[in-house]
């Protein structure tokens, strides 16, 4: 096999720098003979490999062969998981844009940037480097991918280097051309490939790269499968996201940095989430889709963890101080998760989660709106666990005055561009730092949108820090919020709005994520509670933290809370009823959803209608049924209580026949009594016989109607999506107005339970607090919510 294949021409490239026009000036090479070391470890790999085989001479031998054809390149990132590397397709919009900014700057010097994936992420084409847009993330491989490979162990084939897929390219050029087969291309690194046919190419690894445990002869040659082009490969492409954005919604996660059993992050959970909802609107909303009367919902992460646990609070060295060494895993979790609770009661770090918050969203709020300038939708928020009682006391303590209308407020920035940047650091004494912001193009518009990290980055030490950022913070109060000391509180007079009613002059778009050296004592805002208490302290909670509240750049639409602990604190703050009137200053619509098997979870609606024992709302499954478990355990329930009654009915009758006193006997009636009342004897007969027929037939028409009527009263009470749509059993249920926080309409609405979770509630209990990120009811209840105010029909697929 080795001699045939060096009369054919076996292709020996040492160097990666090989011509091809010299491979096709002299195709024959005669320098490879059986007796080299070199002939000697093809015949080798011949032999053990399944080039030996006759069954591949076999394929495509009598064929003509066919001509060459340039490569269709498809682009690929790398995604970093689990300390390992795996690799993802761009969707093919995507990649055809990549391939022609590549086309475009392969001989200029400066880099293209282009957007890609929803316009989240930023791809430089020269450096081959993916970059997030919103989020702290680091920058991923890019690669334009032509060749493929796959190994005995790996469940997807994985793109080659362009370098190597350049080499693989050349040989297979070669190849097509010259109808010369069976070639071998060796690698500096060892490696191998054989080009058996055009169908069969097959890549050796040398045997030091193999595994050390691995000690057959055939194990250790197993080669990998090589394949040209990504339509010859099983990859699913992701289809592309519609440019036009309808909703963007702002997700808040809980304790802890991970959101879900598998420890993923906040951004790698909302990731989730937005795939789920795209296919939601591909399935449910279809005719509008292609029609193009709507584009798709934008969930963004907003990450306040790492700010709280950063540098910039240390608390996380403090905790580590006094923290015991035994069993140092469960305490890290502890720390690093439970004491978030702790924190959030903390007047501190309350102040640090709630800043946190406030200016992350501004500052995502914000940049969407530079890199989506023609977004006109409307902005919701979702917390999640903690995260969403983070929110309410967010949404509670807004003004109704300070509109916003996106970007940086117009009071800010009056305020803050009546000095030069050089005049700032002129006053507070920071001119050696002029050259630096500079340097990165920054001036004072963009030096209000900073945090600490960003200045940190730069190299400014800490004391320059919070100079700039409490002058920063200082400029944003307006002047009738300041007190003596400086401070602001909330019993001052809200900011009054500029001449077109939708910004507030002194609104903050960016607080420091750093630790206040002072804190103000000012009261949280629950002037619309009715505690039931009789406080006399204008209606403030026990136990709620007094801090001072940041307003957002915005009106939020609707609020969605999962898994919610929001009733569980308010109770425990003191709020035994929350006032049916109330509904919060900027949002006009809240959503408590949640798990029935959630350990966190509470209701909310007990606390504003007290005196009506309501079950919540059944989230309808995605697929427009009810889950078969729960009707046939509803029906099994409703039968087994009829037929409970039916028997004590029963046995009641027997026994009230049984225990009845006797009574004495009547007189018998006389014939002629009887038939008093009838002229005739006849009529009198036929009456008789009247009575018993109409006995006869009540009788057999209650026989025939019972399966009715008892189908009737099974079914009573059973949700479904038409008696949500106002059918004629919802209209027998009396209507329940749950106060305004909603604007009238349920609030607590409870998903379904899987199958298998209904084996054992305890068991699936943390995965319950886990499974909205995931969840398509969850996804699909958001959805139309969302489309149902901007008057998009709802569709349900055919099953």
């Amino acid at each position: 096999m080795s001699s045939s294949q060096g009369d054919r021409g076996g292709l020996s490239q040492p160097a990666p720098n090989t011509n091809i026009q010299d491979v096709f000036d002299n195709p024959i090479q005669t320098a490879a003979t059986c007796n080299t070391p070199e002939a000697q470890i093809s015949s080798v790999l011949d032999e053990v490999s399944p080039s030996s085989t006759s069954s591949f001479e076999m394929l495509d031998t009598e064929s003509v062969p066919p001509p060459y054809q340039e490569v269709q390149p498809h682009w690929f990132f790398c995604r970093r998981v689990d300390d390992s590397d795996s690799w993802h397709p761009f969707s093919r919009e995507d990649s055809d844009k990549l391939e022609n900014a590549c086309n475009t700057v392969r001989d200029k010097e400066e880099d293209v940037v282009v957007a890609v994936e929803g316009e989240r992420y930023d791809v430089h084409v020269k450096k081959r480097k993916r970059y997030a847009v919103y989020w702290e993330q680091g920058p991923t491989e890019v690669r334009r991918c032509t060749w493929f490979y796959k190994g005995d162990k790996d469940t997807r084939f994985l793109p080659y280097s362009e370098e190597f897929s350049k080499r693989l390219e050349e040989a297979y050029l070669i190849a097509v051309t010259l109808d010369e087969w069976k070639r071998k291309l060796d690698f500096p690194t060892g490696e191998t490939v054989i080009l058996h046919n055009p169908k069969l190419i097959m890549h050796y690894q040398p045997v030091g790269m193999q595994d050390e445990w691995v000690s057959s002869p055939s194990e250790q040659t197993r080669p990998c499968t090589v394949k040209r082009g990504v339509e010859n490969i099983a990859v699913e492409i992701p289809d592309g996201e519609p440019e036009k954005v309808d909703h963007l919604v702002f997700m808040v996660h809980g304790i802890g940095p991970a959101c879900d059993l598998r420890f993923r992050s906040i951004i790698q959970c909302v990731n989730d989430f937005r795939s789920v909802s795209l296919s939601l609107l591909a399935s449910h909303y279809k005719r509008s889709q292609q029609e193009g009367h709507i584009g798709r919902v934008e969930f963004l992460p907003v990450n306040w963890h790492s700010a709280l646990h950063g540098d910039a609070t240390g608390v996380d060295k403090d905790i580590h101080r006094i923290t015991l060494p035994s069993i140092s895993r469960l305490r890290h979790f502890t720390n690093d998760t439970l004491l978030d609770l702790f924190f959030y009661n903390s007047p501190t770090y309350c102040q640090t989660i709630v800043d946190t918050v406030a200016s992350e969203i501004n500052r995502l709020h914000t940049l969407f709106k530079q890199r989506h300038p023609e977004f006109d939708g409307a902005v919701s928020v979702v917390g999640h666990s903690l995260g969403s009682l983070i929110l309410f006391d967010l949404l509670t303590n807004q003004r109704n005055e300070s509109k916003a209308r996106g970007g940086v407020p117009s009071g800010e920035h009056s305020s803050l561009s009546s000095d030069t940047l050089e005049q700032t650091l002129t006053k507070l004494g920071l001119q050696q730092y002029l050259e630096t912001l500079l340097a990165e193009n920054v001036d004072m518009e963009s030096l209000a949108l900073c945090q600490d990290s960003d200045l940190r980055d730069l190299g400014i030490p800490l004391g320059p820090r919070k100079k700039i950022l409490h002058y920063i913070k200082k400029k944003r109060l307006p002047e009738h919020c300041k007190t003596a000391t400086g401070h602001q509180t909330l019993e001052c007079d809200p900011p009054h709005g500029t001449s077109d009613g939708n910004q507030p002059s002194g609104l903050p778009a960016h607080q420091p994520l750093f630790h206040r050296e002072f804190f103000t004592t000012s009261a949280v805002d629950y002037e619309y509670f009715d505690v039931g208490i009789g406080q006399s302290n204008g209606g403030i909670a026990k136990g709620q933290v007094s801090i001072d509240y940041p307003q957002l750049a915005f009106y939020p639409q609707t609020f969605f809370a999962f898994g919610s602990p929001i009733g569980m604190f308010l109770t425990v703050r003191g709020l035994k009823r929350i006032d049916p009137n109330y509904s919060f200053p900027t949002c006009k619509s809240f959503y408590n959803i949640y798990h029935p098997y959630d350990p966190v979870a509470y209701r909310i609606e007990p606390m504003i209608v007290s005196e009506v024992d309501s079950e919540p709302m059944l989230i309808p499954h995605h697929k427009g049924r009810k889950r078969m478990h729960l009707e046939l355990k509803d029906s099994l329930t409703r039968m087994s209580m009829d037929l409970k009654n039916n028997v004590l009915g029963s046995l009641r009758t027997a026994w009230q026949s049984f225990t009845r006193l006797p009574v004495a006997a009547l007189p018998p009636v006389d014939e002629g009594e009887l038939y008093a009342n009838y002229t005739t004897p006849q009529e009198a007969h036929d009456s008789a016989a009247a009575r018993k027929e109409d006995k006869c037939t009540d009788f057999w028409t209650k026989l025939v109607e019972w399966p009715k009527a008892f189908q009737k009263h099974n079914l009573k009470g059973v949700y479904t999506e038409a008696e949500c749509s106002g059918s004629a059993e919802q209209t027998e249920q009396p209507k329940i107005k749950m106060g305004m926080l909603n604007g009238g309409r349920r609030i607590d609405y409870v998903l379904q339970e899987k199958p298998i979770e209904s084996f054992n509630e305890y068991l699936f209990a943390i995965q319950s607090h886990l499974c909205y990120w995931e969840s398509e009811d969850t996804a699909l209840l958001l959805l139309k919510e969302i489309y149902d105010k901007l008057g998009v029909a709802f569709e349900q697929p055919q099953q």
